[in-house]
């Protein structure tokens, strides 16, 4: 199992590698690909669907494209300005939670959960029909079985690391960018003679338009189709939010991400949707915008043309699945840090020996499966349903900043110029936002709607179960009042290793890890010689920042050891300590635990276990079964350990 494992997903990394966060970290190119991808790669979705919303007013398409530009960038320069406020990362969920609070914070996290699984559906859906563009009609029923199956492959890969997902795409995406700066400049060159005309008649259409239905319905017209284009701007989040895991300097190296990510979609999108106008493109059943758009382009050239427009579909499709690589790099990393802050249960917060935050990999692979199946992979519910929660977060963060602008203007020089840019983000996002809700609502928003609130839910109530035992937890404490340590009984070990020995499995010093060793004194007085507190320094997404950062945690573990140590000397017992530094806390302790047993043969490890007075089947979920899973390990391997029960009342 161990070798599938390895040959699947690839040798461990090691942690202590002072280059192992350099080498997984990445550089801007490579987080224009595996970031800006879920930007760019939304031209296949967003201007076809802003277009199809004008219905017969295609002349408004001009004015499409100035508002499409505008709001990219004025999004993406909030973001980077978001980066310099915030250079650790978080995105969303970190500035809702810092300017706004709390409860404002986990709405936003919540919606950028239900984001990211939706932007691996979304990416996934919409390469299928890239794909069926071009293939013959009868393969139709096929498409979701292949989009499962591409769904599956992804999750396969991103179980292997960061960069390696990301370094395997790349030349995808670089294809995607070199047939559709082709495609776009082609079309404008191709009708270079007839744009005065072209742009003469959308002139007079837009008269006409005034003239016959008055400047209001054609204002809504166009703010319609412009909110309906919102999954344009979908993915302009994801550096903001990944920052951590970009290489040094992160502020610079995510600035640069976001120009390049904001120029390239402003230039596409913007280019598509004019294509569309210039070929006076219309839909066409079982096909993209952008099929009916190289078809138009292409069509005459003959064999080579269909080539071309093949090629384009194809390194299109190929881009969208680079683009649901987003919802796999920033998904977990969300629920990561809403796990540190006890919103969602704390494995989510736990790396694997890959360094990926597997146990989120998994969840969002699941939940986009799960989405896919239920809208059957339609894109247009897909992306209303996307769009929703994208421009909630957005909304957030808008106003956040907007706050933080106002609040701190006399100390910032420069709060107006930011406040502008917030100010019109904010009224950007939640015009989007409101005008998507009221159209579409029927058409899967309210089921946006429900699962978000349902989400924030459940997380406020696995906030408030981790409080509660917490505070029950803090009976315990009554035995650092009684026996405070004061300082002495540090100094060299005096341990007889052939004596009989307790090995104790504690974290933080605490009256939780002194009870473990009072009740082994009450069970068995006199009869253990050693006792030997053995601790796991677990390396997750909350503190991996680099070999510095493993450093400092394994500095901070030991000086919670050295007190266990002091306190059980100064009650004149013969202790030592033990650490381990790892990924996963069972198999770290296991091997541990193991080696210590060669040093103390007549050793029994003992370790605590929440006892709950009415059993749910959620407390597994939510705390950790590290006894059990310990117990059962190590007898099969010759070392005996009792659990120790806890009582939570």
């Amino acid at each position: 199992m161990d070798r599938l494992k390895q040959l699947l997903l690839g040798k461990p990394r090691n942690i202590r590698d002072p280059d192992v966060f350099h080498k997984i970290s990445l550089a801007a190119f490579l987080a224009w690909v595996g970031l800006g991808a879920d930007g760019l790669s939304s031209s296949a979705y967003g201007p076809d669907e802003a277009f199809r919303a004008l219905g017969t007013h295609t002349h408004l398409a001009l004015f499409l494209v100035v508002m499409t530009a505008v709001t990219i960038f004025v999004i993406s320069i909030a973001y980077s300005n978001l980066i310099e406020h915030f250079p650790g990362g978080g995105g969303g969920y970190l500035v809702a939670t810092k300017l706004l609070g709390e409860k404002a914070g986990v709405v936003s996290g919540c919606a950028l959960l239900v984001d990211y699984v939706l932007t691996i559906s979304v990416s996934i859906a919409a390469a299928s029909d890239a794909l069926y563009s071009f293939l013959p009609p009868s393969w139709a029923g096929t498409k979701l079985m292949a989009a499962g199956i591409g769904l599956l492959l992804l999750l396969l890969l991103n179980l292997r690391g960061v960069r390696e997902s990301v370094t395997i795409l790349a030349p995808i995406f670089m294809v995607f960018v070199i047939s559709h700066v082709f495609m776009i400049l082609y079309a404008i060159g191709s009708h270079v003679p007839v744009l005065p005309q072209v742009f003469h008649g959308a002139s007079m259409e837009f008269r006409s338009s005034i003239a016959t239905l008055g400047f209001a319905p054609v204002a809504l017209i166009l703010l319609r189709a412009y909110s309906m284009g919102g999954g344009t701007y979908t993915g302009i989040e994801a550096v903001s939010n990944g920052v951590s895991m970009l290489r040094e300097p992160r502020v610079q190296t995510g600035k640069k991400t976001m120009f390049l990510m904001a120029t390239s979609l402003a230039f596409t999108a913007g280019g598509i949707l004019l294509g569309y106008l210039l070929v006076n493109a219309s839909p066409a059943e079982g096909k993209t915008m952008n099929a009916v758009l190289l078809e138009s382009l292409y069509g005459r050239w003959g064999g080579f043309g269909h080539a071309l427009v093949v090629l384009t579909l194809f390194s299109e499709a190929a881009l969208l699945i680079v683009a649901a690589q987003a919802g796999f790099l920033d998904g977990p990393r969300v629920l990561a840090n809403m796990a540190v802050d006890s919103w969602v249960p704390h494995s989510f917060s736990r790396l694997s020996d890959r360094l990926v935050t597997q146990n989120g990999i998994f969840l969002m692979g699941a939940a986009a499966m799960a989405t896919l199946i239920y809208t059957k992979g339609n894109i247009t519910t897909l992306v209303v349903m996307y769009s929703i929660n994208v421009f909630l977060t957005f909304s957030l963060t808008e106003l956040g900043m907007a706050r933080h602008w106002i609040t701190h203007r006399a100390a910032e020089p420069r709060w107006r110029s930011q406040l502008a840019i917030h100010g019109t983000g904010l009224v950007m996002c939640v015009c989007i936002l409101g005008i998507t809700l009221y159209e579409k609502f029927l058409d899967g928003g309210w089921v946006t709607a429900v699962i978000t609130s349902l989400t924030i839910a459940l997380c406020f109530w696995i906030r408030r179960h981790y409080r509660e035992v917490g505070e029950k937890m803090k009976g315990m404490e009554v035995i650092l009042e009684s026996s405070p340590l004061n300082g002495e009984g540090l100094g060299p070990s005096k341990l007889d290793r052939k004596a009989p020995t307790a090995v104790l499995t504690v974290s933080n010093f605490s009256g939780y890890g002194l009870h473990h060793l009072l009740a082994i004194q009450r069970l068995l007085p006199g009869y253990f010689k050693n006792f030997v507190f053995v601790s796991v320094g677990v390396v997750d997404s909350g503190n991996f920042k680099g070999s510095e950062a493993v450093g400092q945690l394994e500095a901070e573990k030991r000086k919670e050891l050295a007190k266990y140590v002091a306190w059980a000397r100064q009650h004149g017992l013969e202790a030592d300590s033990r650490l381990a530094i790892g990924t996963e806390t069972i198999a770290t302790l296991e091997e541990a635990l193991i080696e210590l047993s060669r040093e103390f043969p007549r050793m029994i490890v003992f370790t605590g276990k929440l006892i709950f007075k009415e059993e749910r089947w959620y407390q597994p979920i939510l705390h950790a079964e590290t006894a059990s899973s310990i117990q059962r390990r190590l007898q099969f391997n010759g070392v005996q350990v009792i659990v120790l029960p806890v009582r939570v009342q």
